[in-house]
């Protein structure tokens, strides 16, 4: 049995030849783990995803002096904070709450025709339930003189009557729509609305925000910027020292969502208005090199100067690229919310130090973007925390289960993961270099890399399109051009994970595993499974080959006499992690269950795999 590794840097060399490499040495990037101490105490799942399943009651007895007092008396900026304070309470309660409720005329009454929309969730507890499901909530007791009543004030002149008052603070992005809060009593199980605050509006709904970069071939000579608006006219993107390029505009509506006989969340109460989403293409760019681009118009305003890099073309003599699965969003403050990933935000940090200090050509994310799974107003704050990075490199993506599956919707499988989105948002907010709408399978090669994409949601079974197109790419690799050839996909072949079958479906091993062994791909990458997983040179479940140490210790393999692919999982980005099996198969090499990424490094000769948790 292989032991767990417990160190923060888990290195793998692939050589052609066979000679081994040197060690490669520590990434000079914050510790993922040092970088989520501030919000490991609030990013958990909480009961608040079940809000809208709840029977709302009036509340029996309300005090009279009940106000709803924010720190932001004007328009709201693009991304900040609010403190939202409640005054006015005769007898504070550890089951009192605030929501914050984007756009303000939702309706948050009970919706008592509407009991059956919400049952595909599994919860078939007492129905009905809020009309409009909250951005995000907390309990009041997140001030700690709450409940004390440190806070008091006084109601009447000989101060016979005090009441309390607690604050909270809400971080918020510009959501195009405007924002109320809204308190509530009796918790999360049977709450009763006890006051409103006034509707806050954003300063600029159409404020051009969230640029996200991806490369559109292999050449590096263009690039796409993706942004998002509430502007529905066509903007401008100004990039390399005064050339220009019109966007074009697009978006989704509920109407695009799945559903079944039984609502799906994005049909319905998870529905939050996208805006307009502008594409515009940079090209006449040299490989490997930077530039800056800005984009808007004169109308909604200008983006910040943004400095990026192209990618190297193929066959260019190296690559560094990140590769994940499985990351989501971390709230930046104490709140609840419908699906929270608590490792995010620490490892988005991590990797945005890697971008920033240019040890980075791209970005590669493996499928379960953004966890919204119908709850749409989620990938705006998604967006909004990765801009960092992917507005600086081309961020590459392969559909998950949460991004696509729906029952009767096209998926192989029927699950009701995506919550109604059916891929509609995740294609929109990132198109790939596909060939066609729904057919999210690609190619790219970047430096000495072929990357063959797939969607493990898809029909993958012999003799489906998938299936050859997968076979047509294989082969068609030039290797004096990539040597390397890494193959991704969201669901894996293996995985050392109690009820494994459930993960890891065999189906899909027997049917592709036999073409990644035929055409001799180097490493394949998958997620799915929430924790890091390194497996051996594997083929129908044997190891074809081990690794040796090297002088540094690290674990090397000579691929001038090719034994099968080095399989590893990669889904420890974000969403909680996955224990681990006692008794591990023969295959199943390091097992980390750390919040994590991989970076990649690759030249003709040698690819340098590491793992930084």
């Amino acid at each position: 049995m292989a032991s767990v590794s417990s160190i923060a840097l888990i290195v793998l060399v692939l050589a052609l030849t066979s000679s081994t490499s040197s060690s490669v040495g520590p990434v000079p990037v914050p510790r993922v783990s040092d970088l989520m101490k501030e919000y490991g105490n609030h990013t958990a799942i909480s009961p608040f995803r079940t809000i809208n399943r709840r029977k709302l009651i009036t509340c029996p007895v309300k005090s009279p002096y009940l106000a709803m007092n924010l720190s932001m008396s004007s328009a709201a900026p693009d991304e900040g904070y609010i403190y939202v304070t409640l005054s006015g309470v005769l007898d504070p309660a550890s089951n009192d709450w605030i929501a914050m409720i984007s756009p303000s005329t939702s309706d948050v009454g009970t919706c008592l025709t509407e009991a059956v929309m919400y049952q595909q969730t599994g919860d078939l507890a007492s129905l009905p339930l809020l009309c409009h499901y909250p951005v995000k909530a907390q309990y009041l007791t997140n001030d700690p003189n709450y409940l004390s009543c440190k806070n008091s004030q006084c109601q009447d002149s000989a101060c016979l009557v005090k009441t309390c008052s607690g604050t909270v603070r809400f971080h918020f992005v510009n959501m195009r729509t405007d924002m109320k809060f809204v308190a509530f009593t009796d918790g999360y199980d049977v709450p009763c609305i006890l006051t409103t605050s006034n509707s806050v509006p954003f300063a600029n709904p159409s404020s051009p925000l969230r640029g996200h970069l991806s490369s559109l071939d292999s050449t590096g000579t263009s690039m796409k910027l993706r942004w998002i608006s509430g502007d529905q006219n066509p903007q401008q993107l100004q990039y390399a020292n005064g050339q220009t390029a019109t966007s074009t505009v697009t978006t989704f509506t509920q109407n695009d969502m799945c559903t079944s006989v039984l609502h799906s969340p994005a049909k319905d109460f998870g529905w939050h208005d996208p805006g307009y989403i502008h594409t515009a293409v940079m090209t006449g760019l040299q490989p490997s090199t930077a530039y800056t681009y800005s984009y808007g118009s004169n109308t909604v305003g200008w983006s910040n100067q943004t400095q990026f890099r192209t990618p190297p073309a193929r066959g260019s003599s190296q690559l560094s690229f990140l590769a994940f699965a499985d990351m989501g969003k971390t709230p930046l403050d104490p709140t609840s919310e419908h699906y929270i990933q608590p490792g995010a935000v620490g490892v988005i940090n991590a990797m945005n130090s890697e971008v920033n200090a240019g040890n980075v050509d791209a970005i590669f994310h493996i499928g379960d973007i953004s966890y919204a799974t119908g709850f749409l107003v989620e990938w705006d704050f998604f967006l909004d925390m990765i801009t960092c990075m992917a507005s600086q490199v081309p961020y590459m993506t392969a559909i998950g289960n949460h991004e696509r599956d729906y029952i009767d919707s096209g998926s192989i499988y029927i699950t009701p993961d995506s919550g109604g989105e059916c891929g509609v948002p995740y294609e929109t907010y990132f198109p790939m270099p596909t060939s066609a709408k729904d057919k999210p399978w690609y190619s790219i090669e970047m430096g000495p890399v072929h990357f063959t994409v797939i969607s493990t949601e898809h029909d993958w079974r012999v003799g489906t399109e998938q299936y050859d197109w997968i076979q047509s790419d294989l082969a068609s690799v030039n290797r004096s051009i990539t040597p390397w050839v890494i193959f991704a996909g969201h669901r894996p072949m293996y995985t050392s994970i109690p009820a494994a079958f459930l993960n890891a479906d065999f189906r899909f091993k027997d049917d592709v595993e036999p073409l990644l062994f035929k055409y001799q791909v180097d490493m394949a990458l998958f997620g799915h499974v929430h924790n890091y997983e390194r497996l051996c040179a594997v083929y129908d479940g044997q190891c074809n080959a081990m690794p040796v140490k090297n002088a540094d210790g690290i674990d090397t393999y000579s691929n001038s006499n090719y034994a099968a692919p080095v399989h590893v999982i990669i889904g420890m980005a974000g969403f909680t992690l996955d224990n681990f099996v006692s008794d591990p198969s023969s295959w199943s090499l390091v097992r980390k269950s750390a919040f994590g990424y991989t970076k990649i490094k690759a030249d003709q000769s040698q690819l340098n795999f590491q793992v930084s948790v």
